[in-house]
């Protein structure tokens, strides 16, 4: 089992960099990887009292109060208790309006709160970090080539690249496309669905700035450390789950999730099988 975020910063990322080679960090990377990839696919039953503590700690970073928690089997089951929440529609609508009327949902200040975490958190890497722009190979913005880790590795591809490629991108394929998007599909055949998170399958960027904290590659602000260790707490703990003002609607983990690796793929990357995953009310989105 994974351990908590640590909250000590590396008193200097770069010379991690220059002391440990390429070959032996990645490796490193690809064990962590491994975990968060565990705990995105994870049917354990979820650890509701970390989740809430979790959850409440995000709610009072927006100046909100601690909500009253729903707990339920299933997304499925959770649609008729977040009727009235915005959808992303909605919620952009309102992002773009020059002069929006009423209170911002809290949707769009969890949307925006996330948003600057993770720019607090890339400007703590050692290196130039892809996740704010595409890295560019040369003054004419060539890209860096796509190769396997190693081999690009040995081709000159920075190390903050093939991170970021390996970790974050390859946790966004098996948990986002490989997971959650077609089972939300599958909600959304129903008709709009509102803004929600994702709990543990949002473990790709939790997972990825972890990463560069636990190689000594990233030294973050004790603030933003404790911040980012909520998420991570709340990526271990629950499925997804749906923030209103006063009631929280959070889904319980699947009971069963079976899933294939992606053909091609260098990362590792999964995808649910036809008809592999199943909550704990017996809703099985994907048997057709």
């Amino acid at each position: 089992m994974i351990a908590p975020l640590r909250r000590h910063d590396a008193a200097d990322p770069k010379a991690a960099l220059r002391s440990r080679s390429a070959y032996g960090l990645w490796q490193e990377a690809v064990e962590i990887r491994q975990e968060w990839l565990a705990y995105g696919l994870s049917t354990q039953p979820a650890d509701r009292r970390t989740a809430e503590h979790s959850l409440t700690s995000i709610y009072a970073r927006l100046s909100r109060g601690r909500p009253r928690f729903v707990w339920v089997d299933s997304p499925e089951r959770a649609i008729p208790l977040v009727t009235g929440l915005p959808t992303l529609d909605r919620l952009y609508e309102w992002i773009r309006d020059s002069r929006p009327r009423g209170t911002p949902p809290l949707a769009g200040d969890l949307a925006m709160v996330g948003s600057q975490l993770r720019g607090a958190l890339s400007a703590g890497v050692a290196h130039a970090d892809p996740e704010l722009s595409p890295a560019r190979k040369d003054k004419r913005n060539g890209q860096w080539p796509e190769l396997p880790p190693l081999k690009a590795i040995e081709a000159g591809v920075p190390l903050g690249v093939v991170l970021h490629r390996g970790v974050r991108a390859a946790l966004h394929r098996s948990l986002a496309h490989g997971f959650r998007t077609p089972v939300r599909n599958t909600l959304a055949g129903r008709g709009p669905v509102p803004v929600c998170w994702y709990g543990q399958q949002d473990a790709g960027w939790v997972a990825y700035y972890d990463t560069l904290h636990r190689l000594g590659l990233a030294a973050y602000r004790p603030d933003d450390l404790e911040h980012l260790g909520d998420w991570a707490a709340l990526t271990r703990s629950c499925g997804w789950w749906w923030p209103g003002e006063d009631v929280c609607v959070v889904v319980e983990r699947p009971e069963l999730v079976l899933t294939e690796p992606v053909s091609g793929a260098w990362h590792d990357e999964v995808r649910l099988r036809r008809g592999g995953v199943r909550y704990r009310d017996g809703w099985h989105p994907l048997l057709a």
